[in-house]
């Protein structure tokens, strides 16, 4: 987002304009050999993005049903710094760990959000209702997040989305986002979806962007991001099986700094 662009200023150190290098795609990693933040043994393919990924300092995970019974004490002394909780989908599905991961994660201390994936056959409203219905409007959670993603193979959604009807919708949810909870929705999306429905449009929001094997300026050209999802079979500490694991936009300066502007209390921002 060009909104969230982080300016770059003569009293960066060298650490800082990797950082921005390395957002912008032109740097390789000066960390190559430092391992991932929360990392535990297991094998997964390196890649441009893991490599790239080392360049920035505050990593986070999201996680659903599919990652199991999460030990999220060992997941925030691993140093993860947030974690983002599917919550729920459409206008009838919640992810059955939802509520255990939610509590967790918060008991743990660890900063975290939830989102919701967007049944495309279902009114707007009825997936706002939903995700207002199941997820608690608490203060110090991170901004929800609106998944929005093509799903051609899905055996019970067969619509065709036009660009304008489905900007449309989005705006809804976004708006009715805000509204409930208080704070400025994030816009996660896969390349696909930006390219067809997103690309030059929603600007005034932050997104997150999906990019495992290559630097985000590859897909997503110069558009500016908060989180990227560099990776998706990482093994981080305290979780039984591979996770997505994400990187925020920023040291961690600017993760305190956002941590506040969402209400995540001070003692918290500041363990960061």
């Amino acid at each position: 987002m060009k909104d969230f662009r982080l300016k770059i200023t003569a009293r960066l150190a060298l650490p800082g304009l990797l950082l921005a290098l390395a957002a912008c795609g032109e740097a390789p990693s000066a960390f190559a050999e430092r391992p991932l933040v929360g990392a535990r043994p297991g094998h997964y393919k390196e890649t441009e993005a893991t490599k790239l990924a080392r360049n920035f300092t505050v990593h986070g995970v999201d996680v659903s049903k599919y990652q199991g019974n999460v030990n999220w004490d060992a997941v925030h002394e691993g140093g993860v710094s947030f974690a983002y909780i599917k919550a729920t989908e459409g206008g009838d599905r919640i992810d059955p760990n939802f509520v255990r991961n939610w509590r967790g994660a918060k008991a743990a201390g660890l900063p975290r959000g939830a989102y919701h994936f967007v049944y495309w056959c279902r009114p707007w409203q009825d997936n706002m209702a939903w995700f207002e219905r199941n997820v608690p409007p608490e203060h110090d959670a991170l901004p929800p997040v609106l998944d929005v993603e093509a799903t051609p193979d899905s055996p019970t959604c067969r619509r065709q989305l036009e660009r304008e009807a489905t900007l449309h919708e989005i705006r809804a949810m976004l708006a009715e986002m805000q509204r409930y909870y208080g704070k400025k929705p994030i816009i996660y999306t896969t390349v696909d979806f930006y390219q067809s429905i997103i690309d030059g449009e929603l600007t005034d929001y932050p997104i997150w962007i999906r990019s495992t094997k290559r630097r985000p300026s590859a897909k997503y050209g110069d558009r500016s991001w908060r989180f990227w999802q560099y990776q998706s079979d990482a093994w981080v500490r305290g979780i039984p099986t591979k996770v997505d694991r994400n990187a925020f936009y920023g040291d961690a300066t600017d993760w305190r700094k956002f941590l506040a502007a969402n209400g995540v209390a001070r003692d918290e921002a500041e363990s960061q």
